[in-house]
């Protein structure tokens, strides 16, 4: 909402306005404005830092510093989703993996020898990874290298990445671009100018920033998230009809509260697990176009989108619609994302799903999947296990009978499982009492098990995953070039892959034309077989899984960026990040 005074304000806008005036035959124009976002003043100063005579054009180039008061939306150390699903009331702001792309189409890069920087990275690769922090407590940033260096500038203009402690050199201010395209200028604390790049070297001497000077941020977080609204404190979904986008959900539940963030040419598109795109008006399109493409900007640690004619994403009215109106943000432009934490439904050695839908009894009993039937698989990293939780926001828990019911909170070790996972791709529960957990023939769910047995023996259906982008510490898995359907693991660029559910937790994946994988003689494999082929998903940590063939083989990412299906060890298969 918009801070107001009365006659005051009045007073002081026609001051403003003479001395805007002034100020324009300075060649400069200068604008404030005063928000009240959620508690806390922001006071916006837009400059414009060309001359009039600036071939680039008045009205085009105009930049926003910002400085605020003290505020309760500050960045944390919580880097690009690792909160928990549901388990807090006011998310904070976070730290942002990204990369930064110059006019040249080259990145940003630190090199692993000697600390070098330059801008001439091909593909945002480890190197070309930068974690944007704040400098203080004003909306100062600096940038940290994965060498946990940081990017500085000295008197002279020299640009290092060598400094392992913040400094003043380290100190940038961000300006956006407000043509449309959301690129960043960074000037330096120390040396007043702004940083760019000539041929690949860097350089920080320009007074005002021209092309070289501007950098398009490409978020490195895994495209696939979980939407929160700051202002609603809701979770975006899809629609019942496919429709829309609203943002009401409590928790993000199941796979309409999936979304993908596309990037392209500088900005981001909101793919739906339907595949469709988010217009600007809140309709849902089926392909990409200028109606569906965002600019991304970030405010003390939050996400905002912005439209090609500078108005905002927000959720609006009873409803909640998820369109673009306001031109200024506020809280309810702000958004948080979170990475999709596994869900999945798990089916007896009877046909049946596991459900909770009878009571706190988990029961094997259901034909088909509703939430009832979708568990969220939450990892323990010091125990190495796993807790099972429900919608009811209770987690399975083994009884004194040995029986599992869903009436836990999280943290008691009776509330923790390993997973064990067999070649046919399913998967037991061994509990606390170290037993497996078996299904009776009424359903009910024991942990009494001694060996592995058929009861015993559970398939596992990734529900929030109806597509999967995969990476490896090589890229992304993609296709090989635009003429060819091989898949290799080294790419920029990723490939997004549709999953098809079978029985026994098999899993057809397709891809973008329409044809699905298939392993060729070699191992390597290729999207162009109109024959479904038939693969098990192992879920190892929260963000990483193992892919096999129904023959048992894993999916392996080799040298020089090789995608094959290559031995059947378990405990040397490829973890991939989805």
């Amino acid at each position: 909402m918009r801070k107001t005074t009365g006659r005051k304000d009045d007073i002081k806008k026609k001051n403003s306005n003479t001395k805007t005036k002034e100020n324009l035959k300075k060649n400069k124009r200068l604008n404030f404005s005063v928000e009240l976002i959620g508690g806390l003043v922001e006071t916006r100063k837009v400059v414009n830092i060309f001359p009039i005579d600036c071939p680039f054009g008045r009205e085009q180039h105009r930049f926003i510093f910002k400085r605020k008061s003290k505020s309760t939306l500050t960045m944390s150390d919580s880097t690009n989703g690792h909160y928990t699903n549901g388990h807090s009331t006011e998310p904070v702001g976070q730290h942002w993996r990204v990369g930064l792309l110059n006019a040249q189409c080259r990145y940003l890069t630190a090199e692993s020898f000697g600390y070098k920087v330059n801008a001439n990275g091909v593909g945002l690769k480890k190197k070309q990874l930068w974690t944007l922090e704040p400098f203080g407590d004003d909306d100062s940033v600096c940038l940290r290298s994965q060498l946990d260096r940081y990017l500085s500038v000295d008197h002279f203009g020299n640009v290092t990445c060598e400094s392992e402690e913040k400094t003043e050199g380290c100190k940038f201010f961000v300006a956006v671009a407000n043509d449309g395209t959301g690129r960043w200028a960074l000037r330096n604390s120390v040396r007043g100018y702004f940083l760019g790049a000539a041929n690949d070297k860097l350089l920080c001497s320009a007074k005002v920033p021209g092309p070289a000077e501007l950098w398009t941020v490409h978020l490195a977080a895994r495209p696939q998230v979980n939407i929160r609204s700051v202002g609603r404190r809701r979770y975006a979904r899809l629609s019942t009809d496919h429709e829309s986008i609203h943002v009401d959900a409590n928790t993000p539940w199941g796979e309409d509260t999936l979304f993908t963030l596309e990037f392209h040419d500088g900005r981001y598109a909101i793919h739906t697990c339907n595949d469709r795109y988010l217009r600007f008006d809140g309709t849902l399109a089926e392909g990409l176009s200028p109606e569906t493409l965002f600019t991304l900007e970030f405010h003390s640690g939050y996400l905002a989108l912005r439209d090609t004619t500078g108005r905002y994403v927000a959720p609006l009215g009873s409803r909640a619609l998820l369109k673009t109106r306001s031109q200024t943000v506020t809280k309810d432009e702000l958004f948080f994302l979170e990475d999709s934490v596994p869900q999945a439904a798990f089916v007896a050695f009877n046909g049946k799903y596991v459900s909770v839908k009878q009571g706190v009894d988990v029961t094997a009993n259901q034909d088909e999947v509703s939430d009832h039937e979708i568990f969220q698989l939450e990892y323990d990293i010091p125990s190495k296990k796993w807790c099972v939780r429900t919608m009811q926001d209770k987690y399975w828990s083994l009884q004194s009978s040995s029986g599992i019911q869903a009436n836990a909170d999280k943290g008691s070790s009776n509330s923790m499982f390993s997973l064990d996972w067999h070649e046919d791709g399913s998967v037991s529960f061994v509990a606390a009492n170290d037993r497996r957990v078996v299904a009776k023939k009424s359903g009910h769910l024991y942990a009494n098990g001694d060996e592995d047995q058929q009861e015993s023996r559970f398939y596992f259906y990734l529900i929030n995953r109806p597509s999967l982008v995969l990476k490896c510490e090589q890229g992304f898995v993609g296709y090989k070039s635009n003429a060819s359907p091989k898949l290799e693991c080294n790419k920029a660029a990723y490939e997004t892959i549709v999953v098809e559910k079978d029985e026994k937790g098999l899993c057809f994946f397709k891809g973008s034309n329409g044809k699905y994988w298939n392993v060729c003689e070699d191992g390597t494999i290729t999207v162009d077989s109109d024959v479904r082929h038939g693969f098990f998903i192992e879920l190892r940590e929260p963000s990483k899984l193992c892919i096999k063939t129904s023959h048992g083989s894993y999916v392996m990412a080799e040298k020089n960026g090789t995608f094959k299906v290559n031995g059947a060890n378990y405990d040397t298969a490829t973890w991939w990040e989805y």
